[in-house]
Parts: C-alpha cells; structure tokens; sequence
C-alpha cells in the first residue's frame, strides 16, 4: 500500500530543470554560478564585516552556491570558500523563509569546519569569525522577531537542555510521534494479553513521553479481556544523566498509579567510558524468567555507528542474545555517515531541507517553537557537515542499505508492521498534521514518513 511515492529522481529532475532555467545559464556550472555572483554582487577578495541582509538570490541558487562551496572546501580552495560564505551569509537568515533558514545553519557549520580546519591561517579565520559574528548579532538585534532560544555551544552536552528541545520537536512535528505510535503498536501487538509480566529495556528514554499511551492501552485491553488482569510493566531506561533518568521514571511512575498500573522503573546510566553493550546482559538488567521482554531503540541506533561498526554489531548480537519477543526500531533516513565530506554534504543538504520546508508548511514565521526545532536540527547540521572522525555523532544511514542489511546479519528476523498500525498512522497524520506535505508508504513490510518525496524517518519491528 502506497499514500505518497518517494522518488529521488523527480528531485534530481526539478533541480536540474531549475538550473537550466536560470537566465544566465548555459550549461553552466556551478562553479561558474559562483563566479557569476561574485562578478555580479562585486565581492572582494576580503569579505566585508556586515554585508546586506535582504536576500537576493532564488531558493534554488543559494542550494547551488552552498554545493559549490562545499565543493571548494574538497578541494582545499579555502579563500574561495571563504568569499562564497560572506555572499551566502548575506542571504540567509534565521527568520527568514525555509531556505533562508537552512542556509543560516549550514553557514554557521561551515563557519565551525573552516574555523577549525588547520589549513586555515589565522589571518583568515579572524575576518570570517568576525562575519558570522556580526551577522548573529544583525539578526539577534532585530525588533521584529523572538529572540532565538539558541543552543549554544557549550550547551551541546547539556542534557536537560536536549532533553527540552526533544520535547518541542515531539510537540510540533508528527516524525518522533509516528515512530512512537508505530513502535507502541509493534508492542501490543507482539506481546498480547496473555503474558501478566512485561519488561521494555528503552535506550536513550529522553523524557519517557512513549510510555503514557502505551500504559493506557495495557489496561483497556486488560479491561476488554477480563481472564487477564492488567499486566506488571518494568521499563528499564538508559540515558546519561541520572536525575532527569530519575525525574522520567517518577513522572511515568504517577502516571501508572493513576491507572492502577503495578509498575517498576530502572534507571541506567550510560558514560562516555563504557560501551552500551558492556550493560547488556540478563544480571544488569535484572531479568526475571516469567517475563517477556520488548527491546526499544528510538533514534538511538545510529549513535553506535562508527567507521567500522564494531560497536554496533557487538551491541545487535547482544540484543539478540537476550532472545526479546520484539525489537523495535526508529531512525532518520538519511546518508549522513559517508567518508566524503562532499557526498555528505549533499546528503545532509537534501535531508534538512525537506525537514526546514516541512516546519514552514506547519508553522508560522514568527513561531518560537519552530525556532527551537531549528536550533535543534542546526546543532545535528553542525555535526554532520562540520565535524569529521571519531568526534562526529551524526550518522544517519538509510533502511533499505544499512540498517536492514546489518539487523538481518545480526540474526534478526523483520516483523510486518499491522494494518491497523497504518491506519494509526494515517489517523495521526490527518487529525494532527493535515498538511498534504507529508507522505506515508510501506517498504519491506516496515513504515516510513517522510515530506514530499522524501522519506525523512523509518520504523521497523524485529525479532
């Protein structure tokens, strides 16, 4: 069954009608456009410090400049590089419309990756720190908007900031609720109402909000079959800051006494010198033999990536070890973990951007929640486009390549998602988030939502 088709190639198509379609165009490149505007807007070989702000460059173009300039960034033309990002910096704005956006934060990485890159002379670092800096305070200093809730710097490690901006997104997007929705469903469906004893091991629990619904259903099923009462559920939770594991678990603890739930919570911390999979055995966990138990890993996986991977088959095989009656799983559909800058650059351009244009069809201009999912996803455009190595946390792999490939090597075997977890979905979809953007489709017997043609995130279940 099929709601919307996903087709790469009709994006490749437009893009490149659009290209063809620009006035100054024939069979020009890139590298020629950016010449063009450079000719055009009589840049100099040192950038001014504030540059004007009103945009003059199509949606369409700007793509083409911040490709180029990821391009001379492969091929170490620094000073190019640095001359295309005033130009770009000058037509984007964290106010402005979805491309404006996006190109503010993709600047903003490639402020972070120039400045950081130790080709980079210092003469040249100082005039391009004072160019961003002086465009942050431009646009922080206009009357007409909110002040950006910006996540700083040295707040990307803070947990409870993340954790706030989690639930922003899971307010104002439909993409954590459908994964959740799905996963919770794959659940209930997988351990039915037989089994009175229900143990879920959560990685990265966030704020718990997955667990409410599922409570509640737990009990209306025990009421709908009355030779079973409502079963005993233990989460068990991993995360990284014990207080807010702990302020989850007593949320979801008032939550369930307020059903007449019987529940448990186990906090597990995770730290930067273990690795997850060193917890994962039936003494840590503390399973018991008369329960069933349920594996969850939302946006979770793709933190175990590396460029090898051992980390992750290792943390899979564990899994699998503990024999679950379901795994499920979420990720972003993206290609944010190849070796090459450029191709992921690319990869994070296409994927961001039908996130960005997916919040403007949903939000208004001057939304402030909209303002912290941008920052939120700015700080993952940060990472992906900004940092290489070990250091980069980002790494998005796509279903039907990776994350299928490596279950079933793991010896994992793909549940079919329900129909009636579809028509969830659906429901979802048109009751919350009416907007015609967003498409829904079936591949490989696993869900994906995605905006336009483009399939943004991914569920599957597992066992």
């Amino acid at each position: 069954m099929l709601m919307g088709s996903f087709n790469s190639s009709h994006i490749q198509q437009q893009q490149q009608q659009d290209h063809l379609n620009h006035p100054n165009n024939n069979n020009i490149s890139d590298l020629q456009l950016y010449h063009h505007h450079l000719h055009h807007h009589h840049i100099s070989d040192q950038p001014p410090l504030i540059m004007s702000t009103s945009p003059s460059i199509s949606p369409t173009h700007l793509r083409h400049l911040l490709i180029t300039c990821a391009e001379l960034i492969s091929h170490l033309d620094f000073p190019s590089a640095h001359r295309l990002i005033s130009l770009l910096s000058s037509n984007s704005s964290p106010f402005g419309d979805s491309t404006e956006r996006l190109t503010h934060h993709f600047v903003k990485a490639l402020c972070f990756r120039l400045n950081i890159n130790p080709n980079y002379s210092p003469t040249t670092i100082g005039p391009l720190t004072a160019l961003t800096n002086a465009a942050s305070a431009s646009a922080s200093s206009s009357s007409n908007y909110l002040f950006l809730p910006v996540l700083q710097e040295e707040e990307d490690n803070n947990e409870e900031a993340l954790h706030s901006c989690y639930l922003t997104l899971n307010q104002i997007t439909p993409f954590i609720r459908f994964s959740h929705l799905t996963a919770n469903q794959a659940i209930l469906e997988a351990i039915d109402a037989s089994h009175l004893s229900i143990h879920i091991l959560d990685f990265d629990i966030m704020h718990g909000v997955q667990w409410p619904p599922l409570m509640q259903a737990l009990v209306e099923r025990s009421y709908n079959s009355p030779l079973h009462p409502p079963p005993t559920l233990r989460i068990t939770a991993t995360g990284r800051d014990l207080t807010l594991l702990l302020r989850t678990g007593e949320r979801l603890l008032r939550f369930a006494q307020s059903l007449g739930l019987a529940f448990q919570f186990h906090p597990l911390v995770l730290n930067n010198t273990s690795r997850p999979s060193d917890l994962i055995s039936p003494s840590t966990l503390g399973l018991h033999q008369n329960e069933v138990l349920a594996v969850n890993c939302v946006l979770y996986l793709h933190t175990l990536v590396t460029d090898d991977s051992r980390d992750l088959f290792l943390f899979l095989q564990k899994i699998k070890s503990l024999n679950p009656k379901v795994f499920t799983i979420a990720n972003k559909e993206a290609n944010h973990n190849n070796h090459l800058f450029f191709n992921r650059f690319v990869e994070a351009l296409d994927h961001y951007g039908a996130v960005f244009d997916s919040l403007e069809a949903t939000l208004p201009p001057n939304s402030r929640e909209r303002l912290v999912v941008e920052e939120w996803f700015g700080r993952e455009i940060k990472d992906v486009v900004g940092i290489e190595g070990e250091k980069r946390k980002q790494r998005h792999e796509s279903y039907e390549t990776f994350w299928e490939v490596v279950l079933r090597r793991a010896g994992f075997e793909n549940v079919p998602l329900s129909p009636f977890a579809l028509s969830q979905a659906k429901l979802l979809l048109r009751l919350h988030y009416p907007s015609e953007g967003y498409q829904l489709r079936i591949f490989n017997d696993s869900f994906f939502l995605g905006w336009q043609n483009r399939p943004l995130f991914s569920v599957s279940s597992w066992h």
